[in-house]
């Protein structure tokens, strides 16, 4: 008897023919309900050869998804990367331009800062969270989940804290000299923490595997962050809706310098905002069976949930006029410093003659 007869040891008596789950056959991790078939012969022996060919399919499509699925880290990779890098510059800006430190910079700063924490805690889960690490579920790795998903909930808490600026500037009138820098603060990191620390007990209590990865069926603890992220969301989206209502209206004619401000910070958060919440709102979004709509939808989230980051340096730092004039005078400014150095320079290497006066001796020759 060969091996594979006594695998082949399952009769449909209709059909006659075998019937054989792949997997035993291919070693490979895959949920599949398809089969290999050997036919039986009349002679009451098996054929010589089996159907693969349902296997071969299975055995494609699943090296085709892992294709996309490698590209796709690929592309989150270098967007994180590029993220970072891209957020370090703009941070290092913020932190060096004294002259440009208002609350609305200031916030913007923090925005950065979140951001920075939480791409930076991205490369740590990617370095450290391997899948035995993921089954052994040991107290440092929940830590590191934890820990990105606090950081991850701040960008959306200081995105509110952006809208909350706005809101009050434009709509409410109120004077931006009343806000002070610890409100935002409070908004920005510490309200998420008691959120986070509520969310990590629920997981230890009734969802306490896989480092806090993912979620086990019928169990809702992620909503506790997640739900007051979608929150802010909203209002958020209402407070846009509002300044964008009264740019139209009021500020449209016009046009002092703070106005401007104003108008440049609006169009930034009409272009972030969306971006955040087009890539959270995604990860609710069940893309279906079809292979073409789940490959757009990998691509798609990897590509908007790496590059946050650098879209938030480009259009609150990069493209921010007061970070531009305060950063072309602080050149110009070392443009000069360094040309009265060379000129000094130049003037005291200059050779003296024997043969020339010094002004100071043809005024002491005169008084003699």
């Amino acid at each position: 008897r060969s091996p594979t007869k006594k695998l082949l040891k399952t009769y449909s008596p209709e059909a006659n023919s075998s019937v054989q789950n792949c997997l035993l056959f291919f070693h490979l991790l895959l949920s599949s309900p398809d089969n290999v078939y050997r036919k039986c012969l009349g002679n009451g022996t098996w054929a010589l050869k089996g159907n693969y060919t349902m296997c071969k399919a299975i055995l494609h499509a699943e090296k085709k998804g892992k294709m996309h699925y490698q590209i796709a880290f690929i592309i989150n990779f270098l967007g994180h990367f590029i993220s970072l890098v891209a957020l370090l510059v703009a941070f290092f800006l913020f932190l060096c331009l004294r002259s440009i430190r208002c609350l609305r910079n200031i916030i913007h700063w923090n925005l950065i800062t979140a951001f920075i924490l939480r791409n930076a805690t991205w490369f740590i889960v990617q370095m450290t969270m391997s899948p035995e690490v993921h089954e052994s579920n040991v107290v440092w790795c929940r830590l590191v989940t934890a820990s990105f998903n606090y950081f991850h909930s701040t960008n959306f808490f200081w995105m509110f804290g952006e809208g909350c600026y706005l809101h009050t500037a434009i709509v409410l009138t109120y004077s931006t000299d009343k806000l002070r820098k610890w409100m935002f603060i409070c908004i920005g990191w510490c309200i998420p923490f008691p959120i986070i620390v509520a969310w990590a007990i629920g997981k230890l209590y009734y969802d306490n595997e896989k480092c806090w990865f993912g979620k086990r069926a019928g169990v809702y603890t992620d909503y506790i962050y997640q739900g007051p992220m979608i929150l802010v969301l909203v209002i958020n989206f209402i407070f846009l809706f509002n300044i964008v209502r009264i740019l139209m209206t009021k500020l449209r004619a016009s046009t002092t310098s703070e106005t401007i401000q104003y108008r440049k910070a609006v169009k930034a958060t009409l272009v972030l905002l969306p971006l955040l919440g087009i890539t959270y709102m995604l990860l609710f979004v069940n893309p279906g069976e079809d292979e073409i709509s789940q490959i757009v939808f990998i691509y798609f989230n990897s590509f908007l949930e790496s590059f946050q980051g650098f879209f938030v340096s480009v259009f609150y730092c990069f493209l921010n006029s007061e970070v531009r004039s305060a950063v072309r005078k602080r050149f110009h400014r070392w443009q000069e410093q360094h040309s009265i150095r060379n000129r000094m320079t130049q003037a005291m290497s200059i050779p003296t003659s024997p043969s020339r006066v010094s002004f100071h001796s043809i005024k002491q020759s005169t008084s003699l």
